[in-house]
């Protein structure tokens, strides 16, 4: 990955934090500056054009999806400046938000897998007549980021992935990984596998991936939380992929975009004609197999983890907001969806594509607007 596209990655996400993170900025509630004086259309910075503020005011709370903070906080910084809401999204991961969400603690929250029926039914008791949906927003590639010494372009497959998460491989030189790398230089290094301690939408995509393709040597029954044996943990995307920084011999996973110096990503050979690196492209030619599966409004998909499509990276996630269909709370509403109309218009994911995540497709995202304006 670029230092320069790094280094602008970081600058938004430093503003963004210093947007929603600031209750000082006492301006940005005013409504003078486009929150309460009918509809309204502002300028927002560089990276979105115009912002429909539509008497969005006051301040957001919002937590979920850490793989995605990184895109959330890109979008706030503009939305923020365009609409003076304040948008604080925690990132403590899908399993954080979906909780903070059914009980009622936030307005939207993020999660890189769908509501479980159990939490469609939790969130009855907060959606005043209505219920949690699912709501496409952000794609990207899960990258499996390693810290090999001498070691550029590794090449992994499913049934190699599932041994070294499973403890079945442990030492870089293993046979395994020089069938996959010939040309290698695999050091005699110990293998040091991390995963995430929270529950995360990122390993339940990740499982779900090694579920799919190699069965016989991933025997768990998946989800968000961890289940294989061994290994190391730490919290969050963020977390994890400073370990794998720090840690010579270091095996993780997580979005692409924390990818950085220090970190290397694994191409996957899924049986194509050669190995998928992780990239944006290569996550949007898979995601764009996707099928919706959820009823009514709700837009939940159905990737396909099992692709050999030339250039499609298979290891993919979508992340959803989550919000009410019917029901939200009034005094967030206007702010809720004005800011879920910015990140699902078209300068809201052309954006994406900048850090390092891929953009919905058009027919998916399409019908994501039309829901979003239904919101109640």
């Amino acid at each position: 990955m670029k230092l320069q596209r790094k280094n602008r990655l970081r600058a938004l996400s430093l503003g963004a934090v210093a947007v929603s993170g600031a209750l000082a900025l006492t301006a940005c509630g005013s409504d003078d500056n486009g929150g309460g004086s009918g509809s309204s259309t502002s300028s927002a910075s560089a990276n979105a054009s115009s912002i429909k503020c539509d008497n969005a005011k006051g301040q957001l709370l919002a937590d979920g999806s850490s793989a995605q903070k990184n895109a959330i906080d890109a979008w706030v910084k503009n939305f923020s400046q365009a609409c003076g809401v304040q948008i604080n999204y925690k990132g403590s991961g899908s399993g954080a938000g979906v909780t903070a969400f059914t009980q009622g603690q936030i307005a939207f929250a993020g999660s890189d897998s769908a509501l479980k029926p159990e939490e469609v039914t939790a969130s009855k008791k907060v959606c005043s007549g209505g219920q949690g949906i699912d709501l496409p927003m952000v794609g990207g590639a899960i990258a499996i980021g390693y810290n090999v010494p001498g070691v550029d372009n590794l090449v992994l497959d499913a049934p190699t992935l599932a041994k070294i998460f499973d403890s079945k491989i442990t030492n870089w030189n293993d046979a395994a990984i020089k069938k996959l790398n010939p040309s290698a230089k695999l050091p005699n290094l110990k293998i040091q596998a991390f995963h995430r301690s929270d529950e995360s939408g990122t390993t339940d995509n990740l499982t779900k991936y090694l579920i799919a393709t190699t069965p016989s040597n991933w025997k768990y029954s998946g989800g968000k939380a961890w289940q294989a044996k061994g290994g190391q943990s730490a919290p969050q995307s963020a977390g994890v992929a400073q370990q794998v920084k720090q840690t010579s011999g270091a095996i993780g996973y997580f979005e692409l975009s924390y990818v950085s110096d220090g970190i290397k990503a694994a191409s996957i050979d899924t049986g194509a004609s050669k190995p998928v690196a992780p990239s944006t492209e290569s996550a949007t030619a898979d995601i764009a197999a996707a099928k919706v599966v959820g009823t009514g409004s709700d837009l939940s998909l159905q990737l396909d983890y099992k692709t050999k499509a030339e250039g499609a990276y298979p290891i993919s996630l979508v992340t959803y907001e989550i919000a009410c269909d019917k029901g939200n709370k009034a005094d967030t509403l206007p702010a809720t969806k004005a800011f879920l109309r910015y990140i699902a218009s078209e300068d809201g994911q052309k954006l994406l594509s900048t850090i390092d995540y891929a953009p919905v497709p058009d027919e998916i995202i399409a019908k994501v607007r039309t829901t979003v304006e239904g919101l109640s």
